[in-house]
């Protein structure tokens, strides 16, 4: 797969995963809110998305801004967002990088990723995702998903996600960087998934060589 049919391929797969849930982090994106989108990120990580829908609820409910999240304590954010994973470390988290917001900037979340980057617990992925769907700025988010299908595609070649990241940056459309994310993460959890994929389903078969597929269904 390359660049003469990526386009193509990501138009069907973007009709083929309406059928099934978006992201949990997608469905908090909704209103454009990149507070809620870095925490509800943070809560996900390591975590399925049914947990992570159903503790950022509850948290967003008692708190869903960096000066009502400060006046919670430690203990009430883990008794909130449990059982997420690591959830005491990511209550210290929360609290800490919401201290940094309001202490750094005013209140607003960073909208670069190199300013996020210096909030403690958030790496690559998670800045992508706060600067695409918390600003709908241009931003390439490679999760687990995206790294093992983009090179399942052969459309790149790369060891972990951070060298997929850099490797999309330079090679995948710029119109798709926001979207490709959404769309291989949903694929990837359904369809494309880690272990014998479910290629007799799949739409885009005929595009897809299988690399390192061992065994699918």
């Amino acid at each position: 797969m390359d660049n003469t049919n990526i386009s193509e391929v990501l138009g069907v797969l973007r009709e083929e995963i309406k059928k099934f849930s978006v992201p949990i982090v997608s469905e908090v994106a909704a209103d454009r809110d990149p507070y809620k989108v870095l925490i509800s990120c943070v809560l996900s990580l390591r975590t399925k998305d049914e947990v992570t829908k159903k503790a950022s609820l509850k948290l967003f409910e008692r708190a869903d801004t960096a000066n009502k999240m400060i006046n919670l304590n430690e203990s009430e954010i883990e008794k909130l967002i449990y059982p997420v994973g690591f959830y005491k470390t990511k209550a210290k988290r929360i609290i800490e990088m919401s201290h940094k917001i309001l202490d750094e900037y005013g209140g607003k979340v960073p909208d670069t990723i190199d300013e996020l980057l210096k909030l403690k617990g958030v790496g690559r992925k998670t800045a992508n995702i706060v600067i695409t769907l918390g600003y709908s700025k241009q931003g390439v988010c490679v999760d687990t998903h995206v790294h093992r299908i983009s090179n399942r595609w052969g459309y790149v070649k790369t060891k972990n996600p951070i060298q997929t990241e850099f490797a999309l940056r330079e090679k995948l459309p710029q119109e798709h960087w926001i979207e490709y994310n959404d769309i291989l993460v949903t694929y990837g959890q359904n369809v494309c998934v880690p272990i014998s994929p479910k290629c007799s389903i799949c739409t885009i078969e005929k595009y897809c060589p299988k690399i390192s597929v061992l065994k699918h269904r």
